[in-house]
């Protein structure tokens, strides 16, 4: 690791979307950044591996959509959910009601793409990022204020100091732990195992829920003709993988009369991650000389897929309250530092409030099969609320549009 003695004026930690799009902001708004990643890229990660169509305004802003679209992405024109039932619900991302997208489509694309990419126009844009290196340890000063990381590396243990630390570093973010923000929610405890196999039957370019009584699989085509295969299911059932992820995998698509035949013939070619339990949320997305963003924030259920899409947006959120923090950290306005952190964590309650509420409710329905049964049966005679939902889940039609005392009553009375 070269500059290990410079002090600048952000620390990214963390090189997947979110850290990636918050370094870019930064560094595009003229500030001095360093993002540090304990991997070394490109590198798998366990993900649904969507990218909802209004994600793809923030890629467009990166420079990043171009290349995904040249290259092997998967087109995703809308979600089809199976309720226990054998209801479907199928929604397109559509206009509806007068709002409108980006574009009228997500991507499917490999973490392993979409991530190095992300990181490169990081890189692009001036950040400085050291692959490789691990915090172990947050730096603060006598008042508690953040000051640095110190990360561990080949070389040994280093310390990097910065006016601001941004922790962007997912479920189990360190930052997040050592500044004793972190918190587990009891409900609902689920857990995560994800794969990738070729030919699977029937693959189209709408993306599947598979919703059962003992948890749900979603299947998504993705770069290199392949179909991401994500199955959540309860904690408490996780206890019978017997450390063999893999085979718990398989035997629970095997049960499954509707897909096992389609997985017949299929190949899985690479191996099984576990990720989760879910459910998380930081009790404030800051402390005195830091932010937290992405999954390190908050991440309540993989169901609707939009963790790729907050972690964008995380990043483009914060960057103005990042400036305007590290500007007055190094006036020595510590009242001006934190005023422009509570700022931040009040945007991005407003910005994230709506899409937390109707996560809990879909979070609700998919534990209660009677109640994902009745929500199938009304979204299936009522294709425009269904393509309303799938808008709101693909992020191009706000929240409140679902949230609405009468758009609620359709889901009661009908």
């Amino acid at each position: 690791m070269s500059d290990r003695t410079r002090a600048w004026q952000v620390i990214v930690v963390g090189g997947g979307p979110a850290g990636s799009a918050a370094a870019w902001h930064l560094a595009t708004a003229g500030l001095d950044v360093c993002l540090v990643d304990r991997a070394r890229f490109p590198r798998a990660k366990p993900c649904a591996e969507y990218v909802s169509p209004e994600a793809s305004r923030i890629l467009h802003a990166m420079g990043a959509l171009a290349p995904l679209e040249a290259g092997d992405a998967a087109s995703l024109t809308g979600m089809v959910v199976h309720a226990p039932s054998g209801d479907r619900i199928h929604g397109e991302f559509v206009a509806q009601h007068g709002f409108r997208g980006f574009r009228d489509r997500g991507l499917g694309v490999r973490r392993e793409i979409l991530d190095t990419l992300l990181l490169g126009r990081a890189r692009e844009a001036g950040v400085c990022v050291f692959e490789h290196a691990k915090v172990e340890q947050v730096q603060q000063d006598v008042d508690g204020r953040v000051t640095g990381v110190t990360v561990r590396t080949p070389e040994g243990l280093q310390t990097l100091r910065a006016a601001l630390v941004i922790g962007a570093d997912g479920l189990r973010s360190v930052v997040s732990r050592r500044l004793g923000l972190a918190h587990v929610a009891r409900w609902p405890r689920r857990v995560a195992l994800v794969s990738h196999y070729r030919g699977v039957e029937g693959i189209g370019t709408l993306g599947e829920m598979h919703v059962t009584p003992h948890g749900y699989v979603g299947l998504a085509a993705v770069s290199g003709g392949l179909t991401n295969v994500a199955l959540v299911v309860p904690q408490r059932d996780a206890a019978t993988m017997a450390g063999d992820p893999t085979a718990y995998l398989e035997r629970w698509i095997a049960a499954q009369p509707s897909l096992a035949p389609r997985f017949a013939r299929a190949q899985r070619e690479t191996p099984v991650r576990a990720t989760g339990p879910f459910a998380s949320h930081a009790t404030r997305p800051w402390a005195p000389g830091a932010m937290l963003t992405g999954d390190a924030a908050d991440f309540f259920d993989p169901f609707t897929g939009e963790g790729i899409y907050a972690a964008l947006r995380g990043g483009e959120l914060l960057a103005p309250f990042a400036v305007d923090a590290v500007l007055a950290t190094q006036r020595g306005d510590l009242r001006g530092m934190r005023r422009s952190l509570q700022a931040y964590g009040q945007a991005r309650r407003r910005t994230f409030a709506g899409k937390w509420r109707v996560e809990k409710l879909i979070g609700a329905a998919v534990a209660f099969p009677s109640l994902m049964n009745h929500a199938a049966r009304v979204l299936t005679r009522d294709r425009d609320l269904a393509d309303l939902l799938v808008g709101v889940t693909g992020d191009f039609v706000p929240p409140s549009a679902v949230l609405r005392p009468r758009t609620l009553l359709r889901f009661l009375t009908r």
